[in-house]
């Protein structure tokens, strides 16, 4: 029997992409959203995480009519999956990008525990990391960016997802819960390949994502792996594809580009400033998205 998710975001610029590759999987999905998903196959419930009522609801609701052909009222999903967020910085002020980041994962995190789901994983970001939304020029504290880093942004929204995965830890120690946190690098769409020549070409223009991305098809993919691996309790995961977003080799590009920024082991080939060598070797992670292959595929101009 397949599992029941409910995805929140599923509408937004990651999710659209995620629900149809988890659908192909077997995956029975309720997105829940501000608006509906543009995948008409897929069920959206519209719903504020903020509410914690309509959260608790959302997780005990049927997918869709066919549910009440059981003769039972739904039981809880069996796991969620959690995108849904003010999505960057500038987009409502300050406090309410907070508000809503940070109870919406709350609630989201709270509700699950309490119905008993053990499988929540939620979108993490790589602006914890401080330079995304960082004031002025400010360097990493070290290479490559891993999940030890000492996490330190100075945004509202950096520190949002901060708080969220502490939010995470405490949860899955309490309840013995699998939470996962995905720190997702910058989301690339397929359309979104025409703009890497310009980034290559312009390498100081990367600096604030680290020279790394995820495709988001491919966090389709650990997205899938984090729901099929059970018993790590909680966990942090950088979730980005695996190669620097510029001309490599990475240690000499960085030395070059961030000569004051330390490195903390040698870098190796091309390989991203935000490591994804903890989600290859616990996940089983393996990138389909490279994007040199996806930049060759362009249609000539």
């Amino acid at each position: 029997m397949s599992l029941r998710i409910l995805f929140t975001g599923g509408s937004g610029k990651a999710g659209r992409h995620v629900l149809p590759w988890l659908a192909s999987r077997g995956y029975q999905l309720l997105n829940f959203d501000l608006k509906p998903s543009e995948h008409p196959s897929i069920p959206t419930l519209l719903g504020d995480l903020t509410d914690p009522g309509q959260v608790f609801n959302a997780m005990t609701t049927h997918f869709g009519f066919d549910g009440f052909k059981h003769g039972r009222p739904p039981a809880p999903v069996d796991a969620v999956v959690h995108f849904a967020a003010v999505p960057r910085v500038l987009l409502q002020p300050d406090n309410e990008t907070f508000r809503v980041n940070v109870m919406g994962t709350y609630n989201v995190i709270e509700a699950a525990m309490k119905l008993g789901v053990r499988k929540v994983i939620i979108a993490s970001s790589e602006t914890t990391y401080g330079v995304c939304f960082a004031e002025g020029d400010k360097d990493y504290q070290a290479f490559p960016l891993d999940e030890d880093y000492d996490v330190d942004p100075m945004d509202s929204y950096g520190l949002s997802k901060v708080t969220n995965e502490k939010t995470a830890r405490a949860f899955a120690e309490r309840f013995k819960a699998d939470i996962y946190a995905l720190r997702i690098g910058n989301v690339i769409e397929p359309q979104d390949y025409a703009r890497f020549p310009g980034f290559v070409a312009n390498p100081l223009g990367r600096k604030r994502n680290a020279w790394s991305y995820i495709d988001a098809r491919d966090l389709g993919q650990i997205v899938h792996r984090c729901l099929q691996t059970d018993g790590l309790g909680y966990q942090v995961f950088n979730a980005v594809n695996d190669t620097l977003t510029a001309d490599g080799p990475t240690s000499e590009f960085l030395k070059k580009w961030c000569p004051g920024t330390p490195h903390l082991r040698t870098l190796i080939g091309d390989e991203a400033p935000i490591s994804n060598r903890k989600i290859r070797e616990k996940l089983g992670f393996k990138e389909e998205h490279p994007w040199r292959n996806e930049v060759a595929r362009l249609p000539a101009k």
